[in-house]
């Protein structure tokens, strides 16, 4: 672990640390306060992307360093889903926000890189984003996972989904980014080298996030209504294949492929 004496790493801890104090102020029920302060992160963290975007270039979706500090703009999602998916778990982002961020800040290398010749393609932004988004809201799916199997329950007033099917909401949106990452990924596998699947590790690792999304929706729609703990289980399943596919195939040398760049 570094830290990081830059322009670069300041950012990004103000950026946690508005959204940490943002969480403990939410937590002792100052919510508009946690609201100024989660937002204040927010824009922090699009200063932090924006810098970054500017030293090196190009979009900054590259590698995992850039891929974090990407995920932890989570503001929107969690005003999308609150605003019009009925889908709470407000104080939880922001804590979403500063896990996400602490590989970014302490890990990962904030040097920067060459774009190689596989991801000087116009499919290089739209597939990094779009898995990274679909990820953020199986996060969130996961949190509300976590809700049904504790017994939470939103509070009378607030107009939010019960935990077990806000989590079906979230994973009915972020499924069909998940799907189309995946299929982004093949048509971009094509044009750089030539074939449509190449049995990849990351490929088969984002393969099996996605069957293991298309087991939950199938297991719901047979058993959910007897088994809502169950479906949680499910989904939880599935952000660990997610993690999986993220980090250990990305880092782990047992898993040498065409993605190693990452």
């Amino acid at each position: 672990m570094e830290i990081k004496y830059t322009t670069q790493g300041y950012l990004i801890y103000a950026t946690m640390a508005a959204y940490l104090l943002a969480f403990v102020v939410s937590l002792l029920r100052r919510a508009k306060a946690g609201h100024v302060l989660y937002l204040a992160g927010f824009a922090i963290a699009v200063v932090s992307y924006g810098y970054r975007w500017y030293d090196v270039h190009h979009v900054p979706l590259q590698n995992l360093f850039e891929v974090f500090l990407f995920l932890g703009m989570i503001y929107p999602v969690s005003l999308l889903c609150r605003r019009f998916l009925r889908v709470g778990g407000y104080t939880a982002d922001m804590l979403i926000g500063v896990i996400v961020l602490f590989p970014a800040g302490f890990v990962f290398s904030a040097r920067p890189q060459q774009l190689p010749p596989a991801l000087q393609s116009w499919l290089f932004t739209p597939h990094v984003a779009v898995y990274m988004l679909s990820y953020i809201l199986m996060a969130k799916a996961t949190v509300q996972a976590f809700y049904q199997l504790v017994g939470k329950r939103p509070k009378r007033g607030d107009d939010l989904l019960e935990p077990e099917q806000a989590t079906y909401r979230m994973v009915c949106v972020g499924f069909p980014l998940l799907t189309l990452g995946l299929i982004l990924g093949s048509y971009w596998g094509k044009q750089a080298w030539g074939d449509y699947w190449a049995w990849d590790p990351k490929e088969l690792w984002s393969l099996a996030s996605w069957l293991v999304f298309l087991g939950y929706f199938h297991f719901r729609y047979m058993f959910g209504k007897r088994h809502a703990n169950m479906n949680s289980l499910w989904a939880i399943m599935g952000i660990v294949a997610i993690v999986i596919t993220l980090l250990w195939v990305n880092l782990s040398r047992l898993f040498p492929g065409l993605h190693s760049y990452a």
